[in-house]
């Protein structure tokens, strides 16, 4: 028993994993995935505080650099005066352009999230669609088997009466339909359980749907912000630049937030991806209080791991053949001397065909290939698209906190372009031709003429 679906770390789950977990008393906290435990609960905002810290330099570099821009009295002559501005006017510019490949990487990181996460959810309902055809096919089975026994083969006790080695085959053939049906039951291990993939995959969708509806409205902000900025800087628009720079401060908040979030979850996301089967198991159990055995056979599906139903599977099998012998006795020594009992050995082999059609087709449901597939499938798209997702947003969110920051710092200098640009002209020589207010006192003067 092999399977060709297998799944294996990403380089990028290793390398988050390796990073040190410390909680508030900066002690060193065991990697392994363990959301339920303080410690490790710790480790992650640990983790998230560090977005807090960088926030707080940026503000604290913001509020030095405004200071210093404003207590400053500038001596410097009019031509290192305009190669300053024109700094200033670039550096804004810049940080934009980059804020922009920063929104670019967003929606691909947010795109390729929500790629990982369908594919878990995906997984999820096929897993459900095999465990309930599981189950409905052995309650179908089983609701057959007890219908026969107590219908048609009751009847064929009844005829056979008379006959002792007819009635013999009849009660045999009695026991192993009983037998099979109890085996039938013994195997249906998903039925009752408290654990049902389908609502756990409505919940993930439900989630994902808002998270993706998060990250587009944060994306769609960065890039309004980045448009108005550059038209207000373009076209000189003082009221625009200024309430550019008040919004591109709340979103700096907002990136350093969002760094810290995604930061803590690509950690807490490598835990879980680099040693998974062991965190599904236990979780599973506890939940399900499914036996051990069954839920390894699944999870590993490997050689060495044993079917745990084949036991049940093998005696169902020889019970069905067994039944088959008897009736095939029956048809041939009982019919010529009992034609009444045609029509119920008749329905009893039906059932017996029916029984061993379902019977192959849940040998086949019950083989590990096809959940480990769904077991895999979920993996992989959680660990490597969703990583990966996590990952460019990320760095989307760096990008983004520092393009603002550099943005906040740099359009009030902006503003104090606009506002000396009147009061520049005003200082020219009135004679100078070039004076923008005396060429346009020369155009009135020549329309006049």
């Amino acid at each position: 028993m092999s399977t060709g679906h297998r799944y294996r770390p990403s380089w990028w789950t290793y390398i988050l994993h390796q990073v040190p977990h410390t909680n508030f008393q900066f002690e060193v906290v065991d990697s392994k995935f363990a959301p339920q435990e303080w410690p490790y609960q710790q480790a992650l905002l640990f983790l998230a505080s560090i977005a807090g810290l960088c926030l707080i330099i940026s503000l604290i570099l913001i509020c030095i650099y405004l200071i210093r821009y404003c207590c400053c009295v500038s001596t410097e002559e009019e031509e290192s005066k305009s190669h300053r501005v024109c700094c200033v006017t670039w550096s804004c510019v810049a940080a934009v352009i980059i804020c922009c490949a920063g929104i670019g990487i967003g929606f691909y990181g947010n795109s390729e999230t929500n790629d990982g996460v369908y594919q878990v959810t995906y997984s999820l309902m096929d897993a459900n669609h095999t465990l309930t055809s599981i189950n409905l096919l052995i309650s179908d089975t089983v609701e057959l088997l007890n219908s026969v026994v107590k219908s048609d083969l009751t009847q064929l006790e009844e005829i056979f009466t008379k006959r002792t080695e007819f009635l013999v085959m009849i009660r045999n053939t009695r026991r192993q339909a009983e037998s099979v049906a109890q085996y039938l039951a013994e195997i249906s291990f998903w039925k009752g359980t408290e654990l049902n993939p389908s609502v756990a995959a409505e919940q993930i969708n439900f989630i994902e749907d808002y998270r993706w509806l998060a990250y587009i409205l944060l994306l769609l902000l960065d890039l309004i912000i980045c448009l108005f900025t550059l038209l207000g800087l373009a076209k000189q628009i003082k009221w625009l630049v200024i309430v550019m720079t008040v919004v591109s401060f709340f979103v700096l908040l907002l990136s350093w937030g969002s760094m810290g979030l995604e930061m803590a979850t690509a950690v807490g996301l490598s835990d879980f991806c680099f040693e998974p089967d062991e965190y599904v198991m236990n979780q599973t159990q506890v939940i399900t209080n499914i036996s051990p055995d069954i839920l390894q056979y699944y999870i590993s599906c490997t050689q060495d791991v044993t079917n745990p139903f084949r036991q049940r599977l093998t005696m169902s099998q020889r019970a069905l053949s067994n039944i088959h012998s008897q009736l095939h006795g029956l048809e041939r020594e009982a019919l010529p001397q009992f034609p009444a009992a045609e029509k119920n050995l008749l329905a009893v082999q039906g059932m017996l065909n029916t029984t061993e059609g379902n019977f192959h087709h849940l040998v086949a449901l019950l083989n590990c290939r096809g959940l480990h597939k769904d077991y895999v499938d979920a993996l992989k798209g959680l660990c490597y698209d969703g990583m990966e997702g996590i990952l460019f947003l990320l760095l989307f969110s760096f990008l983004s906190a520092l393009s603002f920051t550099a943005a906040v710092c740099s359009l009030p200098r902006a503003w104090k372009r606009f506002q000396n640009r009147d009061l520049d002209y005003d200082d020219m020589d009135e004679d100078d031709p070039f004076n923008p207010q005396e060429s346009k006192r020369f155009v009135q003067w020549q329309s006049s003429i």
